[in-house]
């Protein structure tokens, strides 16, 4: 997984829990990159519908509140897939071994699962939970 999730809730709770509009340059300076990177991610969030523009004015806002975005919905908006894929089996296994043969069939289910799990998780937490986290940081900080 690269680093577009990450960066997408960066941007979501910047834009979230700013009291005004921020460009792409702001964004990409509290993130740490350049800003023709966080147009990258913020045309995925805009695709998902998870965030919105007027034309000819700056900056974006939310087009939900925080606890109705799943963290789900925006890493299938970021890694622009419809289910989690994080494990790959490996090409070419020898087929005249008897490990070869058969570890895809093996490792498969488990991978599965897991995969299953963190889609699960994720599903249940929201944008507003990060924020709630960001906010207990802070205070702590």
């Amino acid at each position: 997984m690269d680093t577009k999730f990450s960066v997408a809730l960066h941007i979501l709770a910047m834009i979230s829990e700013s009291d005004k509009e921020l460009s792409s340059q702001e964004l990409a300076l509290s993130v740490g990159t350049n800003a023709s990177y966080i147009r990258k991610v913020i045309s995925l969030l805009k695709k998902a519908d998870l965030i919105g523009s007027h034309q000819g004015r700056l900056g974006y806002q939310l087009n939900k509140t925080p606890d109705k975005i799943s963290l789900l919905a925006i890493y299938y908006a970021t890694q622009e897939v419809d289910q989690i894929k994080l494990f790959q089996v490996h090409q070419n296994s020898n087929e005249h071994c008897l490990v070869g043969k058969n570890i895809e069939q093996a490792v498969s289910p488990i991978f599965d699962a897991v995969e299953k799990q963190l889609a699960a998780e994720l599903s249940q937490k929201t944008l507003a939970d990060v924020i709630a986290n960001l906010h207990h940081q802070c205070r702590n900080a």
